[in-house]
């Protein structure tokens, strides 16, 4: 889920989330506990029945361009078959081709050396430091002056600038994650993204970039667990030139160093680790040229590999609605094999998404069923290689299988934390469109709390698919699960979910064994179905609020503008 978890060149900036690793053989498949609960509704039934085989030890963890991939496309294709759903893929099929370039980091080849004061330190490949995957050279080298540059953030509009002070241009920039926390929540979200971070870097010429890990992040995501996984393939779209998009070949290497590490680099001329990571808090970080030069390699196998999208389409009625779309969303891939944790090394990723997906199905079941066809046209689009950078709801955004300005909307379903029973779920994104009308009325017909982000800080509106419906200037909404159970109390439901997310999140156990709450996914397709029914017999396509910042950047009138500048 949300991006997101894989780092590389391409999503250069999100060095505390990049979990690679030598991949070993898999273990046995492990019995899962068989549970019946004759109770269920047949709503609740059908979306377990999908995750148990979504999340199955045979899939492998269904990473994206595996066999283990290929099996849950094909599995949810004759799913949207049998519901009743057209194939809207490429050519009258189901399947929408996504081409990519994988890259997989090589033991040997990889450098950090920082070179100062007469005195050369390389740090420890793995220990201490990782590269990410360049798609660009399979062999790449840099050497030049480090310069920190806080958390790599240029936002004028709120009269920040990171780089105050400073030029990066044939120099390394050095930073650390996320975005400051006095912005609003939209634009922290906006500016932690890795390819905000990397435009900048590439506008001010910088050759390469290292991001340091906060001992904040250390907390969040181990260096331990990254460093584990360190070779686990990273993931870019391929052009019909062969080359990788958004790939930035002028940043030549980057690298992240671990919190443990970040003296080594940052220590100097009266400066410590320890102190930048409280000028981190305090939001008091100031650029600075590091002393001496640092020494970047980095060795890739980089090979191109085709995925694929899942596309059903349910069609609309009315003659003047029908040929618009509301586009559901949810991401099919996983993480795969990995790094052997109590001996089980299938990162089956039951919650992540298999369950996103199996809400995205019965919702479209509910559509299917329902007694009156919609006005507008339906598409649920299973995508792949979210997991490496959003990448199959990045093309199907670029290149839908439909006109692309027929899209209206986008209802994104990622990783419902859904482990005890809540009477609330949470919508992410839906301030910034009429959206959140349709939305609030659709929760008050099926009987569900609207509740707000608890961690807006974890800023994951731009780290799930929605995003790249954002970006092509779609409004969107993200529902992901409540934290309040049925008596109003929440705290229950909180700390099972911290618990998943520093325990299993991106682990062997987030698999069926865990207490999901298939009654409260059945709400949840209830849910989205309805909101997709409002939408789609809605007089008038859903439109970004006056001012909203989204809308202003990614909106259909920005996008325009900017393809008129273009030419």
């Amino acid at each position: 889920m949300r991006t997101a978890a894989l780092l590389s060149l391409s999503l250069l900036l999100v060095a505390c989330q990049r979990e690679t690793s030598a991949p070993g053989a898999p273990t046995a498949p492990v019995a899962q506990k068989e549970t019946y609960d004759a109770s269920a509704g047949a709503d609740a039934r059908r979306i377990e029945a999908d995750v148990r085989f979504l999340a199955d030890d045979l899939l492998e963890g269904r990473e994206a361009g595996t066999r283990g991939y290929d099996l849950a496309s094909l599995y949810v294709a004759q799913r949207m078959r049998a519901t009743g759903l057209a194939p809207a893929g490429d050519e009258g099929s189901y399947f929408q081709r996504v081409p990519m370039l994988r890259g997989v980091i090589q033991a040997e080849g990889n450098e950090l050396v920082i070179n100062r004061d007469g005195r050369s330190l390389a740090l420890a490949f793995r220990e201490q430091f990782l590269p990410n995957v360049n798609y660009n050279e399979a062999d790449a080298h840099v050497e030049a002056q480090p310069v920190f540059v806080g958390q790599g953030v240029y936002a004028p509009e709120l009269d920040h600038d990171d780089f105050a002070g400073v030029d990066v241009k044939g120099k390394v920039a050095v930073l650390f994650n996320g975005a400051p926390a006095r912005f609003d929540n939209d634009r922290r979200a906006f500016y932690s993204s890795s390819r905000t971070k990397a435009e900048e870097l590439v506008r001010r010429g910088a050759v390469g970039v290292i991001v340091v890990q906060s001992d904040e992040d250390e907390k969040k995501r181990p260096w331990t667990r990254a460093a584990s996984n360190w070779n686990r393939p990273g993931m870019r779209l391929r052009g019909s030139d062969g080359k990788g998009i958004d790939t930035w070949p002028q940043l030549k290497v980057a690298a992240m160093i671990s919190a443990a590490s970040a003296d080594a680099l940052l220590s100097a001329n009266g400066r410590t680790a320890k102190g930048l990571f409280q000028d981190l808090r305090d939001g008091k970080l100031r650029a600075f040229e590091l002393p001496g030069t640092v020494k970047l390699a980095a060795r890739m196998e980089i090979t191109p590999v085709d995925s694929r999208n899942v596309v059903g389409r349910i069609d609309g009625t009315d003659a003047a609605k029908k040929s618009e779309y509301v586009a559901f969303s949810a991401h099919l891939d996983h993480v795969g094999i990995g790094a052997p944790v109590n001996g089980d090394a299938i990162y089956n990723g039951a919650l992540d998404n298999a369950l996103g997906i199996a809400v995205m199905l019965e919702a479209a079941n509910r559509i299917a069923h329902a007694p009156e066809p919609t006005q507008r046209s339906l598409l649920f689009v299973a995508v792949t290689a979210e997991e490496k950078g959003l990448l199959g709801a990045e093309w199907f955004a670029r290149n839908p299988t439909v006109p692309r300005e027929s899209l209206v909307a986008n209802v994104n379903m990622d990783m419902p934390m859904l482990l005890a029973p809540t009477a609330d779920v949470v919508p992410i994104g839906i301030e910034h469109s009429s959206l959140q009308a349709l939305v609030q009325q659709a929760a008050k017909e099926v009987g569900v709390d609207l509740s707000p982000d608890p961690s807006p800080e974890e800023v994951v509106f731009v780290r799930s698919d929605q995003y790249a419906f954002i970006r092509a200037g779609v409004p969107a909404v993200y529902l992901d699960g409540g934290y309040k159970g049925p008596d109003g109390a929440g705290e229950a439901a909180q700390k099972i979910q911290e618990e998943f997310l520093s325990q299993r999140y991106h682990q062997p156990g987030d698999d069926v064994n865990q207490p999901i709450q298939y009654a409260d996914a059945a709400r949840l397709a209830r849910l989205n179905a309805r909101i997709g029914t409002l939408i789609a017999d809605a007089p008038q396509r859903p439109v970004w609020k006056s001012g909203d910042f989204f809308g202003e950047r990614f909106g259909r009138k920005a996008a325009a503008k900017a393809e008129a500048h273009a030419q």
